[in-house]
């Protein structure tokens, strides 16, 4: 069937959408290597069919969203558009095979995923407002080309790279959905959650604004800072609520996971709710019976 009827904007105004959940995750369990800088970003250059099938086993789950292998694929070169253009190309081809209506979500990772060191949970790169919208620029100019639904501006954990990837989207009139990261009521580079869903409030190409890759435990208290600020559809998609340690390249879990109050979120506003890191199919498949409103 064709993988989306409309724009994700109006099915949001309508009822919650299910989001996918972590790529790197189910690629690790598919046998993949992820090993250096690029993360998902080398299987998707030497093993772009394991990326297809990661995507084929979230849509299998019931995910309405699928969101590209491209968060860690940096700008500058042939061959990294060649990679941003096939991130789109195979997320669509997955969408298509789906047996049920499927956006596809181009993945805009924040500078810092780029430097592959841990920067997008820390933020405050030294750069300015200018300098990150030139980073930003090329690449999702390149995601556009290759046609998906909607970009995914995702893990961004300062307001000053908000800021620079909101003046590119307002540029390209492009459609987006804005999510930091967060911790203990802040953008993980310590700043107030209200002042940074303002700047998405402002912004006519957001269609939902929320947050991701951040502890179950931080959504629901970020989502009524969200909701105070604006009336726009809310979005959530947090890791396990493990600690990831650049050092290492591990994840560790501190504590044992709760309950998603998921119940919580969509009254608060959550439209798009899914997982990040660390969130399988299985789960995906779990939340899909839980998801307020969404088709069953």
């Amino acid at each position: 069937m064709p993988r989306a009827t409309g724009p994700l904007a109006e099915a949001l105004a309508r009822r919650a959408v299910l989001l996918d959940g972590g790529l790197s995750n189910q690629l690790a369990a598919q046998g993949c290597d992820l090993s250096g800088d690029l993360w998902t970003g080398r299987v998707l250059a030497e093993r772009p069919d394991q990326v297809e099938a990661a995507h084929a086993a979230y849509a299998r789950a019931g995910a309405e969203v699928l969101i590209t292998a491209s968060y860690q694929i940096g700008p500058g070169h042939a061959e990294s558009t060649a990679l941003l253009h096939r991130s789109v190309d195979l997320a669509a081809r997955a969408a298509d095979a789906a047996d049920h209506e499927v956006w596809v979500a181009a993945s805009v990772g924040p500078y810092g995923a780029v430097l592959a060191d841990g920067s997008e949970y820390r933020g405050r790169y030294g750069l300015t407002v200018r300098e990150l919208a030139a980073f930003h620029r090329p690449r999702i100019e390149a995601l556009l080309a290759a046609g998906p639904d909607v970009l995914a501006v995702e893990t961004v954990p300062d307001t000053d790279e908000a800021e620079a990837v909101l003046t590119v989207l307002a540029e390209t009139g492009a459609p987006a959905w804005l999510s930091y990261t967060v911790a203990d009521g802040r953008t993980r580079s310590g700043r107030p959650l209200p002042g940074a869903f303002a700047l998405a409030a402002a912004s006519p190409q957001v269609i939902a604004v929320g947050v991701n890759c951040c502890d179950p435990a931080d959504v629901l208290p970020a989502l009524e800072a969200a909701a105070a600020a604006t009336a726009k559809p809310l979005l959530a998609y947090p890791n396990d609520g493990s600690v990831w340690n650049a050092d290492t390249r591990t994840w560790h879990s501190p504590r044992t996971p709760a309950p998603w109050p998921t119940e919580a979120w969509h009254t608060t506003g959550a439209r798009l709710i899914g997982g990040c890191c660390r969130i399988g199919p299985d789960r995906i498949a779990a939340l899909r019976s839980r998801l307020p409103g969404r088709p069953r």
